[in-house]
């Protein structure tokens, strides 16, 4: 099943709808590294990475991974690592999924700028947590309530669909 976002920031997934947050400034056709907007377009779901120190069951049949305090995404289009997650003790050139808020708790990755990776185009598009109490907008990820994403990930997406 495919999840559906819009521009208003409303969710669906089949019968249901939920308040998400997006990028800063808006949606777009052409996304660019740093310009908090969210990319339109279809995209397929890679995996979830969680937190299992702060989330203790994730019902799905998706890929899950733990984030390890060394998991990061590089967001400098620059690096030969651009826009890939992976482990490292050297954080100066990415961004740490291991967070002290917990935005990062549990993320979907989604496959935006992946195959092939294009310089400057953006990184890190994940679908991940908000906290209803700060703003909900993002950096240009898509963001919803732990209890919707949780929802969510008992009913096994394998796409979403921003526009």
């Amino acid at each position: 099943m495919i999840i559906l976002v819009n521009k208003l920031g409303m969710l669906k997934f089949g019968k249901l709808f939920f308040k998400c947050g997006l990028g800063e400034n808006g949606i777009t056709n052409n996304k660019k590294e740093g310009d908090l907007k969210t990319p339109k377009g279809i995209f397929k779901i890679k995996n979830i990475m969680y937190r299992k120190d702060r989330i203790k069951n994730i019902k799905t049949k998706l890929t899950k991974i733990v984030i390890q305090k060394n998991h990061v995404c590089c967001d400098v289009s620059s690096n030969t690592n651009y826009n890939k997650i992976y482990r490292t003790n050297n954080i100066t050139l990415s961004e740490k999924l291991w967070r002290k808020d917990s935005l990062y708790d549990i993320l979907i990755v989604l496959d935006y700028n992946m195959d092939p990776v294009k310089k400057n185009k953006g990184s890190e598009i994940f679908l991940h947590l908000f906290d209803k109490n700060k703003k909900i907008e993002t950096k240009g990820c898509v963001s919803i309530e732990k209890k919707n994403m949780l929802t969510l990930l008992k009913n096994n997406p394998n796409k979403i669909k921003i526009y």
